[in-house]
C-alpha cells in the first residue's frame, strides 16, 4: 500500500501536500492558482475520491511556509516545472498521474504534459489556457485588456500594499468574481498566512522566462474548462487551445461562472474532469 504524503521537500525547499482519498486509487494531482492555496479543491475532492481516485494537492512554491525563496528569479516557469515534477515522481515514481491545474496551477500543468508526457495520464486545465495559447490571445484578442493586473503586479510595494487594505483588496477580487466569503478565506490563508509577497513573485519572475519552454505540444489527453463569466482570461485562448494539442481534446465552456470554478462551480468541474478520466482510462485498457 501507498504511503501518504504530507511534505514533499525539493531543490531545498519543504512543501505542504494534502494527500486524500483511497490510497491504492489512480492519482490525481492538484495544482491550484494565485491568490489561494490547495483548500480551493476543497469541494472538488470528496466527489473524486467517491469515483475512487486519491488526490494529492500542493501549496505551491512561495505559498507553503517552508517553501517561499525571496527572489524573483526563483519561480521562473522552469523551477514551476521542477517542483510539479518532483511531485510527480514522489507519488507515481516511475509511472504516470492525471492533472488538474486551475489558474496559475495550469501553467506547470501544461508544461508536464509538454515536456514529460510520459508521466501524464491525462491533463484537465482549469480557465487558464495552453500558455502559448494564451501569448497568441494577446495579440489575437483582448486579453491584454484583461491582464492589465498582471503588469501590475510588477510595481514594488505598492501591489502588497493594495491587497492587504482589507477594503481595497476586497474591490479587487470582488472586480474579478471573489465574493466576500472568498475574500475572507483569501484575508486569512493568504496575507495573513505571510505567502501574498512571495505568491506575487510568480508574476514578477515573468520577465526571466524561457520563451521556448512553453510552445511544445501536448500529447495526452486533454479538457480544457473556462467559464464565460471570467474577469481574467478571455475565451480565445482556450477555444484555441486545440491548435498546441495532438492528443484528444475536448473544450467545456462553463455559462454564468466566474473565473473561481473549483469552489463556484465545483460539480460541473468534477464532472469534467472524471470524463476525462473515465476516458483516459479507457483508452489505456485498450492500448
Amino acid at each position: 500500500m501507498a504511503d501518504r504524503i504530507t511534505t514533499l521537500a525539493h531543490d531545498g525547499l519543504t512543501f505542504d501536500v494534502t494527500d486524500e482519498g483511497p490510497v491504492d486509487g489512480e492519482p490525481v494531482l492538484l495544482f491550484h492558482g494565485f491568490p489561494e492555496r490547495s483548500s480551493c479543491w476543497r469541494l472538488v475532492r470528496p466527489i473524486l475520491h467517491d469515483a475512487g481516485y486519491r488526490t494529492i494537492a500542493m501549496d505551491q512554491r512561495g505559498y507553503s511556509p517552508g517553501a517561499r525563496p525571496r527572489r524573483r528569479r526563483d519561480y521562473t516557469m522552469g523551477a514551476l516545472l521542477g517542483d510539479a515534477l518532483a511531485l510527480v515522481e514522489a507519488v507515481a515514481p516511475g509511472g504516470r498521474v492525471h492533472l488538474v491545474g486551475h489558474d496559475w496551477g495550469a501553467i506547470p500543468s501544461w508544461l508536464l504534459a509538454i515536456h514529460h508526457p510520459d508521466r501524464v495520464a491525462s491533463l484537465t486545465a482549469v480557465s487558464v489556457p495552453h500558455p502559448a495559447a494564451f501569448l497568441t490571445a494577446m495579440v489575437r484578442s483582448r486579453q491584454v485588456l484583461h491582464s492589465w493586473y498582471m503588469l501590475a503586479f510588477q510595481l514594488p510595494f505598492l501591489p502588497e500594499r493594495v491587497l492587504r487594505h482589507g477594503a481595497l483588496a476586497g474591490r479587487m477580487v470582488g472586480s474579478f468574481g471573489m465574493t466576500e466569503e472568498d475574500a475572507e478565506r483569501f484575508r486569512t490563508e493568504i496575507v495573513e498566512y505571510g505567502a501574498l509577497p512571495t505568491a506575487l513573485n510568480w508574476y514578477r519572475a515573468l520577465p526571466f522566462g524561457d520563451p521556448q519552454l512553453v510552445r511544445g505540444k501536448v500529447a495526452a489527453p486533454t479538457t480544457m474548462v473556462w467559464s464565460d463569466g471570467d474577469a481574467a482570461v478571455e475565451g480565445w485562448g482556450p477555444e484555441n487551445s486545440d491548435r498546441w494539442v495532438e492528443g484528444p481534446f475536448r473544450y467545456v465552456a462553463l455559462e454564468g461562472v466566474s473565473h473561481w470554478i473549483p469552489t463556484h462551480a465545483a460539480d460541473a468541474l468534477a464532472e469534467a474532469v472524471l470524463e476525462q478520466l473515465g476516458a483516459a482510462s479507457t483508452r489505456a485498457l485498450s492500448s
